[in-house]
Order: C-alpha cells, then structure tokens, then sequence
C-alpha cells in the first residue's frame, strides 16, 4: 500500500540560480529534488516542511548531483 504525503519547500532564488543557473523552472528543479530523495528514502522518510539547501545536509552529493544533470 502507498501512502501519500504532502511537503512544503522553500527555494530562495539564489539557490535557485546556483543549482540551475536557469535551465530549468523552479518547479522543475523541486520536482528533480523530490526524485533525487525518493530514489534514496521512502516519501513518508522526507520531511513535511524544509528548505531545498537542507537535503546537502542528509546527501552531500545532493548540490554536484544537481549540477551535473543540468549543466
């Protein structure tokens, strides 16, 4: 059974700018963001509320990972 979860994420533009240097939307980039954790824990495992830069803390790979798939 799935279970379905909600999350709120801040993204300032600044971060916006350094992950994406504008290839993508902002959507874009928290949909990718959402990928990226789901490939590494369960939707119930991520947090309700967080700002993007957060998910560096628990993936250190998270910033080059991004990068790297929209340069």
């Amino acid at each position: 059974m799935q279970t379905t979860t909600t999350h709120s994420v801040t993204l300032t533009d600044d971060y916006y700018r350094e992950l994406s240097d504008g290839h993508v939307t902002e959507e874009e980039l928290i949909q990718w963001s959402f990928d990226f954790l789901l490939e590494r824990e369960s939707n119930t495992m991520i947090l309700r509320q967080f700002d993007l830069p957060l998910i560096e803390s628990y993936f250190p790979e998270f910033e080059e990972t991004i990068k790297q798939s929209f340069a």
